[in-house]
């Protein structure tokens, strides 16, 4: 399914947009009466498709090797509601979500290094790979759930 970083980065890019819906949706009933639990439950998803963006586009930038410039900014790209669709778009227009997975060494001496020695290694091992991704995810999701929601309560 996800053969190519740019199918993965869409996905996310694209469900991250639609939490976004479902957070301002849940605002709204909220405002129009609807018990609170909706903004939690809305938030709740948002928070955790939005951590998994991040995750996503950390990923897709080391694999691409992207400028930290151009990771933070697609990152910081789930802040704004809805960003993350023209930052998809603007990424696959200007070729950074090109190519496919590194999943070998190649001529570029940076493919020595061992940050991409590492990413290979668990490029080769999806399931390892998302399943850590997926621990670190929770892991950061239930710090923040703990510290409590953006502005205090």
């Amino acid at each position: 399914m996800f053969t190519e970083p740019s199918r993965l980065y869409r996905v996310l890019a694209i469900t991250e947009a639609i939490t976004w819906t479902l957070l301002i949706s849940a605002l709204i009933a909220r405002a129009a009466g609807a018990p609170g639990i909706v903004v939690t439950i809305g938030g709740g998803i948002h928070g955790f498709v939005f951590l998994a963006y991040g995750a996503t586009a950390i990923l897709v930038a080391l694999n691409n090797r992207w400028h930290a410039g151009v990771a933070v900014l697609a990152v910081a790209s789930a802040i704004v509601p809805y960003a993350t669709i023209p930052m998809e778009i603007w990424l696959h227009r200007t070729g950074r979500l090109a190519g496919a997975w590194r999943l070998e060494e190649g001529e570029d001496p940076r493919d020595r290094r061992w940050i991409d020695r590492l990413m290979r290694w668990f490029l080769r091992r999806p399931w390892v790979l998302g399943g850590l991704i997926a621990i670190a995810v929770v892991a950061l999701y239930v710090i923040l759930l703990l510290v409590g929601p953006p502005g205090g309560k």
